[in-house]
């Protein structure tokens, strides 16, 4: 009897089992119920759109809407996840595909939501055989709304995905005026071959790398590699799930010229049209102006963010937050938000071990223990600035870290073993694209540089400096001298130059370009070549100095006279939409330089031609 109640409840358990299995996990049947009720909420246009935006890291200002679909709230498909699974089990996935546009365009469309609208389509509707082109092309001119303003934004795909075939059906798209972007980098099957095959217009970095990027020095290489690429490409970068001030940050500092959140927008069903001047710490710029040459990171991308106490927490309170978290070093203590005191790990702990200490003081205000003066930095300050002030005011600020606070208020702490690891990151990066003998930044930050002015729509002056009769002289008086007449140039250079607003590189050899923001400019540029000249003098023989120049035998054995040695410079005056990238400046610049080089003696020429 006992065997038989055993394989009565066994057999009861496996058949509630595989019904649930059936329901769940096997492909439903065409006459289930719950494809019925997906049937239904499709074909009643049960969907609920919502928006959240996508905007550009430096100035806050909108660039589109990513368009999100949810279910009926009283339904349990009211997940994105579980709607699109079940879609996909109930063989539906193309008609819940074409109603999600169509509702998404249209709410879009009432709501007046300024930019781009970020369309998802998965890969797999485009190919499939019931899929009909210029169906989207059509229901948006209806409801007059250009396919200008629509990004394809083409969310996972799998692996056997015909890529000549995907290629194909972008390229529709892309010929009837849509752009393409695609989605989740790094995630999936979303992968590099994708990237390449489809050239897309913008690429979404998955959250993944987004999160405590300020953190990860591995993270931080894959997204400088991904903003190479997108640059490189002519892609535009979105990093998507940005939800501390210091991942927007670091992002900001690496080039991301795009990002979306939790804490730049939730998605909504109605949206924000304008982001706050400020969030949490981090202000946008708007439309005020701003010089992009000078990206240094800065102490809020060190955040940590750190539990903090009231001067009405006791100190009691202070000994369990440190016995609970034995990675916590400090605390720091505010008044109505503003950093007062800093209750340091090592001091605090010793002082409570002292006999009776712990009694007399446990249910004191933590004020008692405090540091009352702890360092406390601007999330803005610079973090050169920041290693000068550390180093300076005391080693125990390398160890218990400091305070960092935007606009007076409390954001976080930062610790002297992030900013150590931060400057010798710097380092490595300087020292990678500097030029050997002058230290200057070499062709690579100089491109960045032009290709960030030119983005942020800035008017400047690119020079192009180069040496005249540089050769000669390098043979007559050995390369030594040569570079001891590069390293003139350069100090000079680094000497005129304003360092809050101009640029000064070395691309190689006798060869160097200055961006320049200083209204001045042109009284910058005279005193380089007045200074040179009287410069440079030093650095030949009397004999040659009374000739004004020098003979020497030329590649065919002949003598030839060469005047000394001089500087020309080419000269461009930018103006905001004028060139695309650095390719055009660059081009531009080598053409005034040949200019400057036909004049006599040091000079320099102003391109003025349209």
């Amino acid at each position: 009897m006992k065997w038989e109640y055993f394989f009565r409840l066994y057999r009861g358990w496996y058949r509630v089992f595989m019904e649930a299995l059936t329901v769940d996990v096997l492909p439903a049947r065409s006459g289930a119920s719950p494809c019925l009720d997906l049937e239904r909420i499709i074909g009643e246009r049960r969907l609920q759109p919502v928006f959240q935006p996508i905007v550009d890291l430096q100035t806050g200002t909108v660039l589109g809407f990513e368009g999100l679909i949810r279910g009926p709230s009283d339904s349990a498909l009211h997940s994105p996840v579980s709607l699109f699974e079940h879609a996909a089990r109930c063989g539906l996935g193309v008609a819940l595909d074409r109603t999600c546009r169509r509702v998404t365009t249209e709410r879009f469309a009432e709501l007046a939501l300024p930019g781009l609208l970020f369309l998802n389509i998965n890969p797999e509707t485009l190919l499939a055989p019931d899929h009909r082109p210029g169906e989207t092309l059509g229901f948006l001119a209806r409801i007059g709304l250009p396919a200008e303003r629509i990004i394809i934004e083409l969310t996972e795909t799998h692996p056997n995905c015909s890529y000549l075939a995907l290629r194909e059906a972008t390229r529709h798209y892309r010929d009837s005026g849509f752009r393409i972007a695609l989605d989740d980098l790094g995630e999936g099957f979303s992968n590099l071959r994708l990237w390449s095959e489809l050239r897309p217009d913008l690429v979404k970095l998955d959250k993944h790398f987004v999160q405590n990027i300020q953190h990860d020095p591995l993270k931080e290489q894959f997204v400088r590699s991904m903003v190479d690429i997108a640059r490189e490409s002519g892609a535009m970068l979105v990093a998507e799930g940005i939800e501390s001030p210091a991942e927007l940050r670091t992002l900001r500092n690496l080039g991301v010229s795009y990002g979306q959140g939790y804490l730049i927008g939730r998605p909504l069903a109605v949206p924000a049209l304008e982001l706050q001047a400020s969030i949490d710490g981090v202000v946008w710029t708007g439309n005020r102006s701003r010089s992009p040459i000078r990206q240094a990171p800065v102490a809020g991308d060190l955040l940590i963010e750190a539990t903090a106490l009231t001067l009405t927490d006791n100190n009691e309170t202070a000994y369990q937050h440190f016995a609970n978290d034995p990675d916590l070093f400090a605390i720091p203590v505010l008044e109505n938000g503003v950093p007062v005191g800093l209750l340091r790990r090592q001091h605090f702990l010793e002082s409570f071990a002292r006999p009776f200490n712990r009694e007399l003081y446990g249910k004191k205000s933590c004020r008692v223990m405090m540091e009352k003066h702890p360092l406390v930095v601007n999330a803005e300050m610079n973090i050169h600035d920041l290693s000068s002030l550390v180093v300076s005011s005391g080693r125990k600020y390398l160890t218990d870290g400091f305070i960092i606070t935007g606009q007076g208020r409390y954001l976080g702490m930062g610790t002297g073993f992030d900013l150590m690891r931060k400057i010798n990151e710097l380092q490595i990066s300087a020292a990678r694209y500097a030029n050997p003998l002058t230290g200057l930044p070499g062709s690579v930050p100089i491109n960045e540089t032009i290709d960030r002015l030119l983005e942020a729509e800035l008017p400047f002056v690119a020079a192009y400096a180069d040496l005249d009769n540089f050769k000669p002289f390098n043979d007559l008086y050995g390369y030594a001298a040569g570079d001891e007449l590069i390293e003139l140039v350069g100090d000079i250079l680094v000497d005129l130059a304003d360092p809050d607003r101009d640029f000064v590189g070395h691309v190689g050899g006798d060869d160097f370009v200055l961006l320049l923001q200083s209204a001045d400019w042109k009284n910058r540029l005279d005193t380089l070549t007045a200074r040179f000249d009287l410069a440079v003098r030093e650095y030949f023989e009397p004999r040659h100095l009374a000739a004004n120049g020098f003979e020497i035998l030329d590649r065919r054995g002949e003598l030839m006279f060469f005047p000394l040695t001089s500087v020309s410079v080419g000269v461009l005056c930018v103006r905001p939409g004028r060139y695309r990238s650095y390719h055009e400046v660059a081009a531009a610049m080598a053409d005034a330089k040949k200019m400057a080089k036909k004049m006599a003696g040091s000079a320099i020429f102003v391109e003025r031609r349209a």
